[in-house]
């Protein structure tokens, strides 16, 4: 069976879940292609060799190109900031690789309609890293949901808070810059997208306000202006009728992790947490009014594919797990097989819903999301 040889681009925190999921897919899942870890980019030549040794790559390079240019590397994974995905994506396409790349596909919308453009041309697989609907939790809810069991949805709304950004004494850092895009809405708010992408469709309509707690970060020079938004909250519409809001912040004091999901119907409830990803909360009328109220319902053995991890029911998958998951759906994709992925095909609706977001702040009015 023919190796499926690995690049990778960035060795952050993302760059090193990537390299865990690649060791570990095969590990987990029995029914994939041998994984080698073939060449490894950064931006110099003394990190990448640190790097590669450390992750278990067998080449190194302090320029990215040369992952790219690679004749023996079949899929790139790039991990890099946002503002380099369109020139390396396209890049790898264009050499004939599958593409892995981070989320968001780029900082403005004509460079997401660009990757796209070389992803068809090209053939190849090309899917954006949105491992949180790989949660066997989430895939429950989306079961849930298709069989009726709370009902018709009439309104959802998704909460997702961290603090990294919370202390108004914290430097200035690249974040700030409006080269990597909006801020909190496209980097946080695209997760939120992925999710009601997956679970119900589309956004229809959207609006949008946006806030910049601390306008100034100080620098060694002095004070700078910091150039993005760190909190939007937006009203919207799904494409089945269902009203929806969605609130993002990175300046929300002791929240970690949080995406908090709550899914109304006319039999029932469904709410979720990030910050408890292996369990879900399920209300449902049908219940006996004596009984009726939220049941903890605990990932198991049952919920796929959990069972490629734990043979017991509350022991917990985590985030890099979730990577792991989302490696074999993009494998899938690579030998045309069904996935359960966001690749670029399915990304570009999320980016022009964020593009849809910031021209509605800007305007001031509710906007229509193109399809």
């Amino acid at each position: 069976m023919k190796s499926i040889n690995v690049g990778l681009i960035g060795t952050g925190f993302m760059g090193k879940a990537h390299a865990l999921a690649w060791n570990s897919v095969r590990p987990v899942f029995g029914d994939v292609p041998p994984v080698r870890l073939l060449h490894l980019g950064e931006a110099n030549d003394e990190l990448a060799h640190r790097k590669a040794a450390e992750f278990g790559f067998e080449k190194a390079s302090g320029d990215w190109k040369r992952v790219v240019s690679d004749p023996e590397v079949d899929v790139v994974s790039i991990t890099t900031p946002n503002k380099f995905h369109l020139e390396m994506a396209t890049a790898a396409l264009a050499a004939g690789k599958h593409v892995w790349c981070e989320k968001p596909m780029a900082p403005k919308l004509a460079e997401a309609e660009a990757m796209l453009a070389s992803a068809r041309a090209s053939g190849k697989a090309a899917v954006l890293g949105y491992n949180y609907i790989q949660n066997p939790a989430i895939r429950h809810i989306r079961k849930l949901l298709d069989e009726g069991v709370i009902g018709p949805v009439n309104h959802v709304r998704i909460e997702m808070d961290e603090d990294f950004l919370a202390d108004p004494e914290a430097p200035f850092q690249q974040r700030h810059e409006a080269v990597n895009g909006w801020g909190a809405l496209d980097d946080f708010g695209v997760h939120p997208l992925s999710l009601l992408y997956t679970l119900f469709g589309r956004v229809t309509r959207v609006m949008c306000d946006m806030a910049k707690p601390y306008p100034t970060r100080r620098t060694p020079e002095g004070d700078r202006e910091v150039e993005v938004f760190d909190i939007a909250t937006i009203m919207l519409r799904l494409e089945n009728g269902a009203s929806g809001y969605i609130a993002v912040s990175r300046t929300a004091w002791g929240r970690k992790g949080r995406i908090a999901i709550q899914i109304f119907g006319g039999k029932g409830s469904i709410l979720y947490d990030q910050e408890r990803m292996n369990e879900l909360q399920l209300y449902v009328t049908s219940d006996r009014a004596t009984e009726q109220g939220f049941r903890t319902v605990l990932t198991a053995p049952h919920h796929p594919p959990y069972d490629r991890f734990i043979p017991a029911a509350g022991h917990n998958l985590g985030f890099n797990d979730l990577k792991i998951i989302e490696c074999r759906q993009l494998i899938a994709r690579m030998q045309a097989q069904p996935s359960v992925s966001i690749g670029f095909e399915e990304g570009i609706l999320i980016e022009r819903t964020i593009a849809a977001m910031a021209r509605s702040f800007q305007d001031g009015q509710w906007v229509e999301v193109p399809v």
